[in-house]
């Protein structure tokens, strides 16, 4: 009978061991599925954005750093699921893809692009949206020390005056096309708002000076119009008024 007991407690434990086990690895494998769920996000956010700077000026070396953000989150999610061999094929994948991207690069010098902005509005703001994407990931690469200091402050410079020519050329289209209708109090509006933002812009330049010299004579030009139409509405005023007197003192008619 102490034999059946003892089995029977043996058993128990067994069983409550086995199911231990299996919960902990269970728990493992969600921890491992849930970490290589993050790379594959970081992965996917890094070919997203390479695919959306086709609407920005060409630019190899924020391709470089994209793909070697790619390589590092593929490489991580190997060492996380190593008997993977869809993970195994993606980093031999990046890992050509960047190679080509840098012999491109190396044989292709830096040259300045003219960003030519696009008429359609939700064009605009999704090449914004892109734009600003791009500086948070140069900022965190360099905050975890993938980027170096010089890189991130070019590169982030560079999309900086992207980001200010959208505002600044959005703002003077607008501007434009109140002026243009006559809405001469909201085209001022419109201009001021431009010239305040070039003006607080930290990076002044070539193109800021000159924007802010043809926002200053857009301006100038609704100044000189207001100054002509109240002349106008006063002569106007003063012109009715003298004949309103004139008709007050007229001579009566006698019926």
């Amino acid at each position: 009978m102490g034999i059946i007991i003892a089995l029977i407690i043996a058993l128990i434990i067994i069983v409550v061991a086995v199911s231990a086990f299996q919960q902990h690895k269970e728990k493992q494998d969600k921890a491992k599925r849930t970490k290589a769920a993050k790379q594959k996000a970081i992965i996917d956010e890094s070919e997203d954005l390479i695919i959306k700077l086709a609407n920005l000026p060409s630019n190899p070396n924020i391709v470089n750093i994209l793909n070697r953000r790619s390589l590092t989150a593929a490489k991580m999610m190997r060492s996380i699921l190593p008997e993977s061999k869809q993970i195994k094929n993606k980093v031999n994948e990046i890992e050509s893809r960047l190679k080509a991207s840098e012999e491109l690069s190396a044989s292709q010098p830096e040259q300045e692009e003219q960003f030519i902005l696009p008429d359609n509005e939700q064009q605009l703001v999704a090449i914004l949206q892109s734009i600003k994407k791009l500086r948070l990931t140069l900022k965190s690469e360099q905050a975890k020390g993938a980027l170096d200091a010089q890189t991130f402050t070019h590169e982030d410079k560079k999309l900086d005056t992207m980001q200010l020519q959208i505002g600044v050329e959005s703002l003077l289209k607008r501007g434009n096309i109140a002026h243009e209708k006559e809405m001469l109090g909201s085209a001022r509006q419109y201009y001021e708002k431009t010239l305040q933002t070039l003006s607080s812009h930290p990076l002044q330049s070539e193109y800021t000076t000159n924007k802010k010299a043809e926002v200053e004579i857009k301006l100038e030009e609704i100044t000189n119009a207001l100054k002509t139409t109240n002349a106008k509405d006063a002569a106007k005023k003063a012109k009715d008024q003298e004949d309103d007197i004139d008709m007050l003192f007229q001579p009566k008619k006698k019926w």
